[in-house]
């Protein structure tokens, strides 16, 4: 289950509108959260790489933690790799690779550019599309930080997630946590731990190597 949720939030493909558009006929979403997010994206499409530190909680319907995991996302563009806890999801815009440590097995997909699915480099910048509607809930205080936090609900009501609270750090203009709520009860926290731009990460931090792993076997789904 906790894979499939990392794949689902983390691995999904890459979006390619633009990050605040309007919802046409709709018409419902909020414009202070338009302008904050667009501040957000602006700030990121700037920077040549990014490597960030984070804390999965994983809670139940009764907002009880049952699971805590640490993890680290590289990003340069539209490619990512994130590390959790005995998993690596790779990806290249192309290519993706999902690598499971225990069964030392990885698991390659071609990349749909058409996929409406979050992925790391859209936890920054366009995390949400055409198929959410969004609205500035107000501000609170955490840990010394001011965050802005905006509810997202998808428009498609058969989706398993029916709300996504993304809390925006006021002064530095970047993703402090996002939460994620699914109609089971169950919720997932994203936290930022720490936020480092520009960062020399090579292009081969994007790719898997399976001579890296021996006796790793491969699943092709391409």
């Amino acid at each position: 289950m906790k894979r499939i949720l990392l794949l689902a939030i983390l691995a999904g493909g890459v979006v390619t509108n633009g990050m605040a558009q309007s919802k046409g006929a709709l018409g419902k979403n909020d414009p202070k959260a338009k302008a904050i997010l667009d501040g957000v994206s602006k700030k990121f499409s700037q920077l040549k790489s990014v490597v960030a530190n984070f804390i999965l909680k994983v809670e139940g319907a009764n907002n009880s933690v049952t699971d805590s995991k640490k993890g680290t996302v590289y990003l340069k563009g539209a490619k990512y790799k994130v590390n959790l806890d005995g998993q690596e999801i790779i990806s290249d815009n192309k290519t993706s690779w999902t690598y499971a440590k225990d069964a030392n097995e990885v698991t390659i997909n071609t990349v749909d550019a058409n996929s409406t699915s979050l992925s790391p480099a859209k936890l920054f910048t366009n995390f949400y599309d055409k198929d959410y509607l969004y609205r500035l809930e107000g501000e609170t205080t955490e840990k010394g930080k001011v965050l802005q936090n905006i509810e997202m609900t998808p428009t498609d009501k058969s989706k398993n997630v029916f709300k996504v609270i993304v809390s925006i750090d006021k002064k530095g203009q970047n993703i402090s946590k996002m939460k994620v709520f699914e109609k089971n009860g169950n919720h997932y926290t994203y936290e930022i731990t720490s936020f480092t731009p520009n960062t020399n990460v090579s292009d081969a931090t994007f790719s898997f190597d399976p001579k890296k792993y021996p006796g790793v076997e491969v699943v092709d789904l391409r």
